[in-house]
């Protein structure tokens, strides 16, 4: 009975005290929401604000947010700008000594709200502001004292407060704009450097700065309940920004007021009991004009990107890619637009007549020439700039020329621009909206439109004639098969993919004739090339007939069914004849070689995040494809950096695949010395474990930014230690901030750097079953699984210098 009689009153408590949180936002401490499709989130009172993750239409992603839950569009009023976009199954949890904690998938921490003691329940209340309370009942943090794009009614940002844009419609990151209010107490809009967080010119002020009489400047940008914007000044008195609408009611009304990702900050208005169209209604903002107006020495917007043209006669900064260019996001309209064609100083130089210029009339970048010549021709502009090879557009107007040469800067629209912009491109790289028709393929078509006429015209004659007729068809027809089968190349017998094949032409125009090496692989050459809009590198085989073919079949077959963000994508091939080449992305920032090892140490985050992003490739291709793949040539020269510094495995020009249920095979020795496993010189079977050694001695390299094996002059002659050698030596010794030359970041981090030098250490154990996975790897680094401590990594081997 008195069993019974506790379970009661466990229910009674659980129905009259947990009910109420519930029902009137208070959120208590170990609570926590997945971002998972339909997951439920946490409520105001009111039901007016939500807090949780909403998915990113159009992708598998989520943004931990607020938002106004009973507007059709949930329109997103606050997120953390450092982190806007998370993947699926990451959590967010309220705890007792960290407040709001946001991780990853695996576990890993992405944003805190900040370190907090004694936190005792969090509310989302029907401000739309997300509060953490502590067990003295204190407000210790509030998402309004953190803002994003947007301010809500209620809301205020004292001096030193910051507000950043998004970067477009549907990119939350920080973006090209920044409200501030001063310390001086002044409301400024500047435009921001995206890259390195820095900001330019002011483009809208409140002047509510008084150096005069400090008591008369702004003190709070202040958003009051009735939908109301105004500075407070020190002094008690307001400055108005937004106009009073007394028609509209907070009652009736929802209102917001963001910096939109265009520049304007505006206040807008939503009912609360809408119709099946309503949306957001604009009641003021600022600036009053277009950003493009505000162009010139002293007000420099920049208000779209670089190459971009802004309009003058639209009231919001309206951008547009001028023709011969497009954009470099598609998703970013205000952003950089990059040229649809080539140009080089050496193309310009030996093939003026292959050059042609686009007329654009009411355009210019007025602060991007670099020379002026005056009293000269239209047709001497053009003369000029095509010898010129930095002169990538001419501004001509009222005989008077500017060259100008990318990136151009600050470009306007408008009927006001009376110069005409000359835009230089190579014949054959025809610009949007200009037909790219071959003649060949037009007079193609027209031949055969003429010969369909005329065989219809032929078939209504007679019998006799028709007979004949079908006579000479045929025998066309078998004398066309017998020349096509001469002149035909046979193809490669052992590519087995569906993926495009590009003839020998087609590749060899791509690379302007294989004009710009961008490196060299094991078996071949790789080029720079353009296929459509889209740069690609392509590598040219050589070798072919001793090793290539193996090579060829190799790469293809290796890469061709393998889809993984670490591993480079192999677009397309071509087997003609005796040429044997490969179609690839093209990655922009180089081999992890000359990133380690050129004049700058990188950042100790990009190296454990690119060594992270290799053990996830290798990881794939040992694990998770169809065939299990042995790359067998890991190293900084095969390991590519795209635009933001992910890592991606490249040359599988010597990779073995294993049949299914195979976990081991004999092959000669392949790989580069330093990073070869020892079992490659005992003619022994190979299993993937070689490319665990290899990570490893990569992984060292990494963390060290020495190459495993050091060279004092030009002829290579080597010196000292290898790096392997050296690292256990530190390890042993106790002394990793040696082995990273006392690398700050590194030795502020220890504990992880520890972590990484002993995974490096087990991966390269001379004896293979010694090694872990490249799943245990991933395991280790992220902390997922304790490292133990490594043994000596080479007991059987003699080491000499």
């Amino acid at each position: 009975m008195s069993l019974i009689l506790h379970f009661i009153l466990l229910t009674f408590l659980q129905v009259f005290l947990v009910a109420p949180q519930q029902t009137n936002g208070s959120i208590p401490v170990g609570v926590s929401l997945n971002a998972t499709d339909n997951v439920a989130a946490w409520l105001s009172p009111s039901g007016d604000f939500a807090f949780g993750f909403k998915k990113i239409e159009g992708k598998d992603d989520f943004m931990l947010s607020i938002w106004y839950d009973k507007i059709r569009d949930k329109t997103i009023v606050w997120y953390p700008q450092d982190i806007p976009v998370v993947p699926r199954g990451s959590k967010v949890e309220l705890t007792s000594g960290r407040g709001l904690i946001l991780s990853d998938p695996q576990g890993r921490e992405l944003w805190c709200s900040q370190s907090i003691a004694n936190v005792s329940y969090g509310v989302m209340n029907d401000t739309g502001n997300f509060v953490i309370v502590d067990r003295n009942s204190s407000n210790v943090w509030e998402s309004f004292n953190h803002p994003a794009d947007t301010m809500l009614p209620t809301q205020i940002l004292g001096r030193g407060g910051v507000i950043n844009s998004k970067l477009s419609q549907t990119n939350f990151s920080k973006g090209r704009f920044q409200l501030q209010l001063l310390e001086d107490g002044n409301l400024v809009f500047k435009s921001r450097n995206i890259d390195f967080d820095f900001t330019y010119n002011t483009y809208f002020e409140s002047l509510t700065n008084d150096r005069i009489n400090s008591s008369n400047s702004g003190n709070q940008l202040i958003f009051d309940a009735m939908g109301y914007l105004y500075i407070l000044k020190r002094n008690g008195q307001m400055s108005d920004l937004s106009i009073r609408n007394t028609a509209l009611s907070p009652r009736e009304f929802y209102y917001k007021a963001t910096l939109d990702f265009d520049g304007s900050f505006t206040l807008c208005s939503h009912p609360k009991n809408p119709t099946e169209n309503t949306s957001w209604e604009e009641i003021w903002v600022e600036p009053k004009k277009s950003l493009c107006s505000l162009l010139g020495s002293q007000y420099d917007s920049r208000a779209c990107g670089f190459n971009n043209v802004c309009n003058l006669d639209t009231d919001r900064t309206h951008c547009k890619c001028p023709q011969g260019f497009s954009l470099l996001d598609p998703n970013d309209p205000n952003g950089d637009c990059k040229p649809d064609f080539t140009l080089s100083c050496e193309a310009s130089e030996s093939n003026e007549d292959d050059i042609d210029f686009i007329a654009l009339t009411n355009v210019n970048w007025p602060m991007s020439d670099y020379m002026q010549i005056r009293s000269v021709s239209e047709q001497d502009c053009k003369n000029g700039c095509k010898k010129d090879c930095f002169c990538v557009v001419a501004m001509y107007n009222n005989n008077t020329c500017w060259k100008m040469r990318l990136p151009l800067v600050n470009g306007r629209r408008g009927r006001m621009q009376i110069s005409k912009a000359l835009v230089k491109y190579r014949k054959g790289e025809l610009p949007p909206n200009i037909p790219n028709i071959p003649n060949k393929l037009l007079r193609e078509k027209n031949d055969h439109k003429t010969l369909i006429t005329v065989i219809l015209t032929l078939l209504g004659s007679s019998v006799f004639v028709n007979a004949a007729l079908i006579g000479v068809i045929c025998f066309g027809f078998y004398v066309s098969y017998r020349n096509k089968s001469k002149n035909h190349y046979p193809s490669s017998k052992v590519v087995n993919t569906n993926m495009t094949h590009f003839t020998y032409q087609e590749l060899v125009k791509a690379t302007e004739v294989f004009s710009e090496e961008l490196g060299r692989g094991s078996f071949g050459i790789v080029y720079k090339g353009v296929i459509g809009k889209n740069v690609v590198a392509v590598k040219k085989l050589d070798r072919v007939i001793d090793d290539g073919e193996k090579e060829f079949e190799a790469e293809v077959n290796a890469i061709a069914r393998t889809h993984h963000k670490n591993l480079v994508q192999l677009l397309g091939y071509c087997d003609e004849g005796e040429q044997r080449l490969l179609v690839y992305e093209y990655v922009s920032n180089g081999t992890l070689a000359h990133f380690l090892f050129g004049d700058g140490r990188p950042s100790w985050k990009q190296r454990i995040d690119i060594a992270l992003g290799i053990a996830k490739g290798l990881s794939y291709l040992h694990e998770e494809c169809i065939t299990q793949v042995i790359h067998c040539d890991i190293k900084p020269q095969n390991i590519l950096l795209d635009d933001h510094y992910n890592a991606k495995i490249s040359d599988f020009g010597l990779a073995k695949l294993l049949k299914i249920n195979e976990s081991q095979t004999n092959t000669g020795i392949r790989g580069t010395k330093g990073y070869v496993a020892p079992e490659w010189f005992r003619n022994i079977p190979v299993t993937v474990k070689v490319d665990v050694y290899s990570f490893g001695v990569l992984l060292l390299e990494i963390i060290s930014c020495r190459k495993t094996v050091k060279v004092i002059d030009q002829s290579g002659v080597e010196y000292g230690s290898i790096l392997t050698d050296w690292a256990w030596e530190c390890y042993q010794g106790r002394v990793l901030n040696a082995f990273v030359e006392n690398d700050l970041e590194a030795v502020d981090d220890y504990k992880k750097l520890t972590t990484y030098v002993m995974v490096g250490l087990w991966c390269v154990q001379e004896n293979p079953s010694m090694r872990p996975t490249m799943r245990q790897v991933i395991q280790m680094l992220e902390g997922v699984i304790e490292v133990s401590e490594p043994l000596c990594p080479f007991p059987f081997s003699v080491t000499s210098s």
